[in-house]
């Protein structure tokens, strides 16, 4: 029992789709085209801002942060992943899972808390018009980037710290695609409430407060729109936030439905 622990300890299985070889080499090849778009099209979005004088704006350099974000996100698992394809089992040291778990956890929270800074910039550049090249220079942007990176690793921390020091039994065999949360959890050995609970309890601090603060921007937002006279000029006005509201919407929906 000590030695089968021992191993457990040194890496996990991880079993994302147990389909038939043929069928594994077209996820192979569908998932690379996938992530190989998504890299070039955030590549292309962060190369566009920085090489074009007129888009070094505080929108556009969040949304270069954003993109720059999307990257790294996406690729600390789909490679991870695809080489899985190619084989029928993949094995992930237990270094190399934790590692992976906190840089998936990091990059979640911080998109979280970047997605919250960029619904204020547009709240300030809707509500304040007048006082937004004031309110948003480029050093207060840099510090609420640099807040959503700071943020998001530093609480991911405390979560794979505790989860790292969790012991595991039996199988170590994870139905999972890369390194998560609840996968890992149902791996251990003993009641895993208090870890959950340690889980549960940073998330409700990196996930609802950002969240919170999206959701009274687009209050402000909404009702300062309403307020303007003309039909045009409330369609210009929404216009400049509807691609962020929709990536806040897909976003947390997503999160609710893997998570919650």
């Amino acid at each position: 029992m000590v030695e089968m622990n021992i191993t457990l300890l040194r890496e996990f299985i991880l079993v994302a789709f147990p389909t038939a070889p043929w069928l594994q080499i077209l996820l192979f090849f569908f998932f690379l085209v996938v992530y190989l778009l998504v890299v070039a099209e955030n590549l292309v979005i962060m190369l566009t801002v920085w090489v074009t004088g007129s888009l070094h704006k505080p929108m556009y350099y969040f949304l270069s942060s954003m993109s720059f974000l999307e990257v790294w996100y996406v690729s600390v698992t789909v490679p991870k992943m695809l080489n899985g394809f190619l084989l029928k089992r993949q094995h992930i040291s237990f270094t190399g899972c934790m590692t992976q778990l906190y840089f998936f956890i990091s990059l979640a929270c911080t998109e979280c808390v970047l997605l919250a800074a960029m619904g204020y910039d547009r709240y300030v550049a809707i509500c304040h018009p007048l006082q937004y090249p004031v309110i948003m220079t480029t050093v207060y942007c840099i510090q609420l980037v640099a807040f959503s990176y700071l943020s998001g690793f530093m609480v991911s921390v405390i979560k794979v710290y505790f989860i790292s020091h969790v012991t595991f039994c039996g199988s170590n065999v994870m139905n999972h695609f890369f390194c998560d949360i609840s996968p890992i959890l149902k791996l251990a050995c003993k009641d895993m409430s208090t870890a959950e609970l340690v889980d549960f309890a940073p998330a409700i601090v990196i996930l609802v407060f950002p969240l919170i603060t999206t959701i009274l921007s687009y209050i402000y937002i909404v009702s300062t729109i309403l307020c303007i006279p003309s039909t045009q000029g409330r369609k210009k006005a929404f216009s400049t936030c509807a691609s962020h509201l929709t990536i806040v919407i897909i976003y947390y929906t997503a999160m609710i439905f893997m998570y919650v």
